[in-house]
């Protein structure tokens, strides 16, 4: 057994990490049909306008609106038609006086026009149309520019692209767009009783599965999750697997060996890859954490029990990936809401995390126990329970952290 460093607040831990993460720098470019969710890399103007031409909005006839003047339902005025444009051509002639064209949704408007009459408003005749009141000046029609200017701002840099900011790269022409990569977080579980899922348990062995929660968490956050099978415990063995990690990752995370015991491995290991940031955090669950910078990259050592190693996913690597992958905010909305049973809490005199199943305003506790995956089965939320306060009883209100979509509700 070896004794903990001095335990860190959970503030303090978060933010010497958020001191060390740097966000990505890499970029690259992809399809805009495929770049929703991404983070631009750069700002980026409109093309060209959009319309690009004065064009109809309804399907009607284009004509002069002067050419209205005085119409109504006891004496309609007549109008010629003298051709027709579809979406995709233009009318190669001009409009002129008591004359009309019949246009298509979309279609350019033609020279000389200056609104459009809608179909069903008209009398249609043959070659001719009767107008049966005034048609204002623009009426159903969009002018050249009047959704997006030449060279007007259609997305920020850092803008996450939305749907909306796709349409809008496309209608001006850009057919793909430069964001930043995606950050690949490299998950590296150790244990010698850790089994890969699919393959038959040995009596004393689980199944590992800190790669599948920590790996949703990673893909959720913007970045790409890469997982390694469990390494034994070897200190030997667990250096070489976290050292290769570091070579092809800007996060890693090694799950299990973190605490104190006698084949508890990483902090003899953290020291010789670098600086040691810190070994404990005063929180519960999630004390045996550790963590070290190696260059510029990141290692933190995670608890190995299911709902400790999720616990801290949810306070302390939900920022550090939001803030590697670019994204704003820490992944989570603060909610007021009132607990629907009491909470129990260890007499440990640390902060601790509390697992909330969140519906509306009420908030269930889901808590079980450190090694027990079932503790957080349906948390969508969690609130950081200060140390040596009471434990909040059923109908306390409190400040839940709700995970954003996809890991929490909509």
């Amino acid at each position: 057994m070896r004794p903990f460093r001095r335990l860190l607040p959970w503030g303090e831990a978060l933010r010497r990490l958020e001191r060390d993460v740097r966000p990505v720098g890499r970029r690259e470019r992809v399809p805009v049909a495929h770049a929703v969710g991404r983070v631009a890399a750069r700002e980026y103007r409109a093309r060209s306008a959009v319309p690009p031409f004065d064009r109809a909005t309804w399907d009607g006839y284009a004509l002069r609106s002067r050419s209205t003047r005085g119409a109504g339902r006891v004496a309609p005025l007549r109008l010629s038609v003298v051709g027709e444009v579809f979406a995709e051509g233009d009318f190669r002639g001009s409009v002129g006086a008591n004359q009309a064209v019949a246009i298509a949704t979309g279609g350019a408007l033609p020279r000389g026009a200056d609104a459009v009459v809608l179909f069903e408003d008209v009398t249609e005749e043959e070659r001719a149309i009767r107008v049966h009141a005034p048609v204002p000046r623009g009426d159903h029609i969009a002018r050249a520019g009047e959704d997006l200017q030449r060279g007007s701002v259609i997305v920020d840099r850092g803008a996450v692209l939305a749907p909306a900011d796709l349409g809008a790269l496309s209608i001006t022409g850009w057919p793909d767009v430069e964001v930043w990569a995606r950050p690949v977080v490299t998950i590296v579980p150790n244990g010698n009783e850790l089994v890969i899922p699919g393959r038959r348990l040995r009596r004393g062995a689980i199944y590992e599965s800190n790669n599948a929660t920590l790996s949703a968490l990673i893909e959720a956050s913007g970045g790409v999750a890469r997982t390694t099978t469990p390494v034994r415990d070897d200190p030997r063995q667990i250096e070489s697997a976290i050292r290769r990690a570091i070579r092809a990752s800007d996060l890693v995370l090694v799950t299990g060996g973190s605490s104190v015991g006698e084949r508890d491995f990483l902090p003899e290991v953290f020291p010789k890859l670098g600086r040691l940031r810190f070994h404990g955090i005063a929180i519960r669950p999630g004390k045996p954490t550790l963590a070290v910078r190696s260059g510029g990259v990141v290692v933190i050592g995670m608890p190995g029990h299911p709902t400790s190693c999720l616990s801290n996913g949810f306070w302390l690597l939900l920022p550090l990936l939001r803030r590697l992958a670019h994204l704003p905010g820490d992944g989570w909305r603060d909610t007021p809401v009132r607990l629907t049973g009491p909470v129990e809490l260890p007499t440990s005199g640390f902060a601790t995390v509390i697992p909330l199943k969140v519906r509306g305003a009420r908030a269930t506790p889901t808590f079980r126990g450190s090694s027990a995956i079932a503790s957080l089965g349906g948390a969508n939320a969690f609130a950081l329970w200060p140390p040596g306060a009471p434990a909040p009883g059923r109908g306390r209100r409190l400040e839940a952290h709700v995970l954003r979509p996809p890991l929490g509700p909509a």
